[in-house]
């Protein structure tokens, strides 16, 4: 008989048997759903955060900042800021004007509703050219900050989240009082974002760069001109990147972070049940030695008993898969998280779907590989004699 053919035979065997061993095959199924659930869920945040990061980038967003520093490190001084309204490839709103948007991050504070909690936050002072800048916003309620003024605009997630955003209130910076005079929302952006007028907060702070500076080009194609044109005037210290690219270096420390925290829970999760599931696998060749023995005394060979261990392990590591991606989906899917202040909504993708059945698989793999070296390496002999 070909190895083939002794392969199937041995595994049709195996599992026919899995109703008089209910108990082990449980514990393998049990156990991988643990850890396939564990390791999509926490790897669900890093979906979930990265979709939130670059749900609303535009191809035609570049993001400038001062050369060498990222975020608010970044210090622009007011002159330099001008001459980037000058440069070429830049997209002109209906009044003429150069869509260049100019930012200032100052440090806030909000109050969480339900336990009170003091979260800090950025407050983000921009020109009044925010909506040609980000077309994506939306009021909901109220109005415009206007020039001049100490007024704020809040997102909907400030509302939902803290205390004091709703409209009229008002919010003390710097012992000055300022009012709340709109809500928006903002594209897929699901945590606290407060605008305000950018000369007035910097008046107020004493400031006198910016943090950073949004431009709107003409077309995607026009950011290499516009890059160049930058690197070629010596009195700009200053560096352009596509808004995506800049999202994805100021955001990669959170993104490794959470990535690390996910594969660390995970393999501590993969370990308990591959450990778990050895055992079980050894327990099911034990009850099995007479039916091995008297496999390879007619001819069986133990290459066919190794792989149809083997085999046998991953199939019980299969719905172990599925039911913990299944879990994983049904309770976390959509789910809001706020680690170290940042909101977004957990997302168990495709993708990570098809990471857990893997990751069972890995499980079945490693757990069933000494099962099966024993199950083909009991003398035939001790075998039979020990039955």
């Amino acid at each position: 008989m070909s190895t083939g053919r002794q392969f199937l035979g041995i595994l049709g065997v195996s599992l026919a048997g899995v109703a008089q061993r209910t108990g082990s095959a449980l514990t393998i199924i049990i156990g991988v759903t643990c850890a396939v659930g564990a390791l999509v869920s926490m790897l669900a945040m890093g979906t979930g955060a990265r979709r939130q990061e670059l749900g609303d980038v535009r191809p035609d967003r570049v993001l400038v900042s001062s050369t060498g520093a990222r975020g608010i490190q970044s210090n622009i001084p007011k002159e330099e800021a001008a001459s980037v309204r000058d440069l070429p490839g830049i997209r002109r709103a209906a009044s003429g004007e150069p869509i260049v948007l100019f930012e200032s991050l100052v440090p806030s504070e909000g109050h969480r509703r339900v336990t009170g909690t003091r979260i800090f936050m950025p407050l983000a002072g921009v020109s009044s050219n925010l909506m040609e800048y980000l077309p994506e916003i939306h009021f909901t309620a109220g109005r415009m900050f206007q020039r001049g003024r100490y007024e704020l605009i809040a997102s909907d997630p400030c509302v939902r989240q803290f205390t004091g955003f709703e409209i009229g209130a008002p919010r003390s910076i710097r012992g000055i009082a300022w009012t709340v005079v709109g809500h928006f929302v903002q594209g897929s952006v699901q945590q606290c974002v407060v605008y305000a007028d950018v000369d007035t907060l910097m008046t107020t702070f004493s400031r006198n760069t910016y943090t950073m500076i949004g431009v709107r080009l003409q077309s995607p194609s026009d950011y290499d001109t516009f890059r160049a044109a930058i690197a070629a005037n010596p009195t700009l210290h200053l560096e352009a990147q596509r808004e995506r690219e800049a999202l994805e270096e100021q955001f990669k420390g959170l993104n490794s972070l959470l990535t690390f925290v996910s594969y660390f829970i995970g393999t501590i999760m993969a370990l308990g049940a591959t450990l778990g599931a050895m055992n079980s696998l050894y327990a099911i060749v034990d009850s099995r030695r007479r039916e091995l023995a008297t496999l390879r005394a007619i001819g069986f060979g133990s290459g066919a008993i190794v792989a149809a261990t083997l085999c046998e392990s991953l199939l019980l590591a299969l719905p172990g898969a599925l039911l913990g991606a299944g879990l994983a989906w049904l309770l976390f899917n959509g789910l809001a998280a706020s680690p170290f202040g940042y909101s977004f909504q957990l997302e168990v993708s495709g993708a990570l779907a098809t990471l857990g059945i893997v990751w069972a698989l890995a499980i079945g793999l490693v757990a069933g590989l000494l099962p099966a070296l024993r199950a083909a390496r009991v003398p035939v002999t001790s075998a039979l004699r020990a039955w």
